[in-house]
């Protein structure tokens, strides 16, 4: 039985281990090589040429089936839906993030809620790798931080503010430089494990050293409170034409956002 470690209420994460079995983590692996065989045009390098290679994409789900039956048939929003409080849960997107062995480049801590084109409390990511990471190389997680409040988004190489202007939004606070100022959550994690997030919680990666890859399947989820709310700048990831479709602060029922699970009892 799956069993979670922390408190998603208090701390904004969790570890639940034995999330997936055998199967799941077989169709995740399954989904992660294809997507990497096929990358979409939203895809991206994030780490510079002379250093490994830190693959993303997004948004796959509709076009590749292995992810998308990992999505609709895993018990991964049914775990989303209980650890939010949820009393339905939709997708809000996939996203692919591979390093490659001998990839040095960070994930620089960030929120994830500041890049989107959505509001609201009820939300939670999931974080599946599909090779087992230590808790160096996993990701880290400040706990509390979902609480708030936003910090301002920058991109990862070069530090833009591409999103809210500078000086919209607070400032991250340098946690590398006082972290006895922060309880940071990690944890190893063998296939099968997952961290479930919320997408406000402050948290970064390491690279990976030596011949170790390190994939991972991230799938993000909405609860029923999480509205539409457009932005005037390209957001990560992009929803063109969403805006022509929902207006500000409707309920995110649209194709693009499938419904996935729903609370036993509830009609």
């Amino acid at each position: 039985m799956p069993r979670v470690e922390g408190s998603f209420a208090e701390d904004g994460a969790v570890c639940v281990r034995g999330a997936f079995g055998p199967e799941d983590v077989a169709l995740a692996r399954e989904a992660i090589e294809a997507n990497l065989a096929d990358l979409s045009p939203l895809a991206l390098r994030a780490s510079p040429p002379d250093d490994g290679a830190f693959v993303e994409d997004f948004c796959s789900w509709q076009r590749i089936e292995p992810l998308r039956r990992f999505i609709e048939q895993s018990p991964a929003a049914a775990i989303a839906g209980e650890l939010m409080g949820a009393e339905e849960v939709r997708l809000f997107h996939d996203h692919l993030l591979v390093k490659e062995p001998g990839t040095r480049q960070r994930t620089p801590w960030h929120q994830d809620l500041p890049y989107y084109n959505v509001d609201g409390a009820r939300n939670i990511s999931m974080w599946l790798p599909v090779d087992a990471v230590d808790a160096a190389t996993s990701l880290h997680l400040v706990a509390g931080s979902h609480l708030g409040p936003w910090y301002l988004p920058r991109t990862f190489l070069d530090q833009q503010a591409r999103w809210f202007p500078e000086g919209a939004l607070a400032e991250l606070p340098d946690i590398d430089a006082d972290p006895g100022r922060f309880r940071v959550l990690r944890w190893a994690l063998e296939p099968g494990d997952a961290v479930f997030f919320h997408m406000l919680t402050v948290h970064s990666a390491a690279g990976v050293a030596g011949p170790r890859r390190r994939r991972v399947l991230s799938v993000r989820f909405l609860g029923e409170d999480m509205v539409h709310r457009p932005r005037p700048w390209r957001t990560s990831p992009p929803f063109p034409g969403l805006a022509d479709e929902l207006a500000v602060g409707a309920p995110l029922d649209h194709p693009l956002f499938p419904l996935l699970w729903r609370r036993p009892g509830r009609l």
